[in-house]
């Protein structure tokens, strides 16, 4: 099992469904229209994943955590371990305290991402082939 379907497996099941029925959204709104499904594949290379977002906090709040301790106050050395001791949780069960708020923010899966990708990706596919059934369609480069 990757991180990924245990990052879905620690999330409540009506939050799923919610980044589901918003991934779906997403992909009707621009179902029609090849520049809409370009921008939105260029608007997708931006998101972050929900474990970049928990890296990001964790090394945020330990880094915090570390400057205050080193200012005198030694008790603030017990969040750089509290947060620390939460990211070798979620690395080792895909669970930690940040992630279902994260979740319930919107953030998805590297395999979710990847899967709205494919689907637009596909849809192009279908729109260039539309336009120019005398050849076969390709897929224009998206970064």
């Amino acid at each position: 099992m990757t991180r990924h379907d245990r990052v879905r497996r620690s999330t409540a099941p009506a939050v799923n469904r919610a980044i589901r029925t918003e991934t779906a959204r997403r992909v009707e709104t621009v179902r029609e229209s090849p520049e809409r499904i370009r921008r939105r594949l260029h608007a997708i290379d931006a998101e972050w994943d929900v474990e970049r977002a928990i890296e990001t906090l964790s090394s945020l709040l330990t880094l915090g955590g570390l400057a205050l301790a080193l200012g005198g106050r030694r008790r603030w050395l017990a969040l750089p371990v509290a947060v620390q001791g939460f990211l070798l949780q979620h690395a080792l069960q895909g669970w930690c305290p940040p992630l279902p708020i994260l979740r319930r923010l919107g953030f998805r899966s590297q395999q979710e991402i990847e899967r709205e990708r494919y689907t637009l990706r596909a849809l192009l596919r279908e729109q260039i082939g539309n336009r120019h059934s005398d050849r076969p369609a390709e897929l224009p480069a998206v970064h």
